[in-house]
């Protein structure tokens, strides 16, 4: 692929300069897979200018980036390696110490030299330890102070009589710029740094607005310990000093409190399946949040018995069953934190394990009792008689509480 410096044919007009120029621009076209794809911006840098080489549709759920010089993974290759989680960087043998890796997985070349032409690959791997690699191409050529007099070539149209037509490096730009990483949310706390590119040539120059407020010019704004203060519409200005052309993006970025933890509160621990209702509040003092309820450590189904309150806070089970009996929890969340309430545990008991027994079960258990009474009285009475030798009348007596109604 030639470079932008590259000189013309003989013979071009005007028009077909033009053309030529246009042709070259194609190379900004962005990737239309869905593969994991990287590009070059500037697709053909200057020498001694800054190169980001970008990552396009980057897969979910991964744990670490690694960027390695040449077409295959090699340890002895790796120039930068970023772990997610724990926001580390590592450096790796081929580190030069004007590489940056950010956490969308681009990796920004500074002052970049002849040396850096060539092939570069990143591996992408996720929690599960499964991994994706692609290669990008990044392309430098001499930059317009170090091309020799005969990179110029003055052409003259065959057509028709007109000024000398120099070819040479062509000026465009500046692109609208794009910032990067791509996430809008964050913790009080964090570091905010936001890196500004966009194509042009020559470079663009940088400067930055929050809320309409300029900053000092720069390429990567940084701001440590950000606050709710800090939330709102980042402006990124790119303008080219030759072409006289600007471009800019806005980003909005929101700044989060952490979630504390929510309480659980019921109307009643333990219930009557069939006859009683419960009602669970899930109760925090955190604004700006979003609820969700937690059964036996997973999400709760909603059955046709229960209902949520509009802001998910409460949920009613009327009546309950014995499957809801369990542990509950609810978790209040933002986009960047969240809190779980302690378990509850909702006990259900049927309603004969709630009265004891049965109605029929404790009428007969009374009248089994009156009866011992009675015969226990009466024969000890009996005996009593039959000491006296006065038991005759007696016997008969006891014959007849004994003896079962005919009715």
């Amino acid at each position: 692929m030639e470079s932008p410096s590259a000189p013309a044919h003989r013979g071009l007009l005007p028009w077909q300069g033009l053309l030529l120029a246009a042709s070259l621009l194609t190379f900004w076209s962005l990737p239309t897979t869905a593969q994991l794809t990287i590009e070059s911006v500037p697709p053909n840098a200057a020498q001694g200018k800054d190169v980001l080489l970008r990552v396009h549709n980057l897969p979910g759920n991964l744990g670490s980036f690694n960027w390695y010089k040449g077409e295959i993974v090699d340890s002895n290759l790796q120039i930068l390696s970023y772990v997610i989680d724990t926001q580390a960087t590592i450096l790796g043998p081929a580190y030069s110490g004007r590489e940056t890796i950010y956490p969308n997985g681009s990796l920004l070349f500074q002052k970049v030299t002849l040396k850096n032409t060539g092939y570069y690959t990143l591996q992408a791997t996720d929690k599960g330890f499964q991994t994706k690699q692609v290669t990008g191409q990044l392309h430098v050529y001499r930059s317009k102070s170090h091309v020799h007099p005969s990179d110029h070539l003055s052409l003259k149209p065959t057509q028709e009589p007109s000024p000398l037509v120099t070819v040479g490096l062509f000026h465009y730009g500046p692109d609208a710029p794009t910032i990067s990483p791509s996430n809008s949310h964050y913790l009080r706390g964090a570091n905010l740094r936001l890196f500004c590119l966009s194509a042009s040539n020559p470079p663009a120059q940088y400067s930055w607005f929050i809320n309409g407020r300029p900053q000092q010019p720069t390429q990567e704004l940084f701001i440590p310990n950000i606050t709710r203060h800090d939330s709102g519409f980042y402006t990124c200005l790119a303008q080219n000093s030759v072409t006289g052309l600007k471009g800019t993006t806005v980003k909005t970025i929101t700044v989060y409190e952490p979630v504390g933890k929510p309480t659980l509160r019921a109307s009643n621990a333990i219930v009557t399946e069939h006859k009683d209702a419960v009602v669970l509040t899930c109760l925090t003092n955190d604004t700006g949040i979003s609820s969700r309820w937690l059964f036996k450590n997973q999400n709760l189904l909603l059955t046709d018995r229960m209902k949520l309150s509009r802001d998910n806070s409460t949920l009613t089970i009327d009546p309950v069953r014995r499957e809801d009996a369990g542990g509950y929890q609810c978790e209040v969340f933002n986009p960047v934190s969240s809190g779980k309430s302690d378990p509850f545990r909702l006990d259900v008991q049927s309603e004969q394990t709630y009265t004891g027994y049965s109605v029929g079960t404790i009428v007969g258990s009374v009248i089994g009792i009156l009866v011992m009474v009675a015969l226990g009285a009466s024969l000890g009475y009996f005996l009593y008689l039959r000491r006296t030798r006065r038991y005759h009348g007696i016997a008969f007596t006891l014959t007849l509480i004994l003896a079962p109604d005919p009715g």
